[in-house]
């Protein structure tokens, strides 16, 4: 039988601009770093990642918290493209993938996502298919509960590499979550 090495899937986490105060609601949030990480599957290796930071407009100056919680510094996005650009430069990435579901870990994601391609008059690129690899993580468990992302990799003695709450870092340990629940059976 012939694997379809064409297949993947594409793990994606935002950062966004935030606040712990109510400075920036919910509905002002703009998408300031996209981590994305192609896991093939039929190896479950990835085989190719994409990092961008996105310079926000609606609220251009990011809080304390915001930088605090990602590491992402106000340099980091005063040198990077608005989102139009991103993500014409993100697309350029994905063409090189014809066949991938878009997922992450809940649905935040893919929210963040539609909320800001609205913002900007951008097509949403992703179809309507979306894996999210949070409730598929308590499903393979068994349980109701929900879990971090961080909480998942402790759960299955998985170390988390990187930066918490950076795009790149946690797409790579959404792959590896994702890696495991297809490739082991649950404790």
């Amino acid at each position: 039988m012939k694997t379809d090495r064409s297949s993947y899937f594409l793990i994606i986490d935002l950062e966004a601009t935030c606040s712990d105060d109510g400075i920036i609601p919910r509905h002002e949030m703009e998408i300031i770093e996209i981590g994305a990480v192609m896991l093939n599957r039929a190896t479950w290796e990835i085989d190719s990642e994409f990092q961008q930071f996105i310079q926000p407009v609606i609220n251009p100056q990011l809080t304390a918290f915001c930088t605090e919680l990602t590491s992402i510094y106000q340099k980091d996005v005063e040198l990077a493209p608005t989102f139009p650009s991103a993500m014409s430069y993100f697309q350029e990435w994905l063409e090189s993938f014809p066949k991938y579901v878009f997922c992450s870990w809940g649905e935040y994601d893919k929210k963040q996502f539609i909320q800001d391609c609205k913002h900007h008059n951008i097509l949403y690129p992703f179809g309507s298919e979306h894996r999210n690899i949070k409730k598929e993580f308590s499903k393979y468990l068994g349980v109701s509960k929900g879990f971090g992302m961080a909480q998942a990799l402790q759960q299955l003695g998985l170390e988390l590499k990187g930066t918490h709450h950076r795009g790149i870092d946690d797409a790579r340990n959404i792959a590896a979550i994702f890696r495991h629940m297809n490739t082991k059976n649950p404790s």
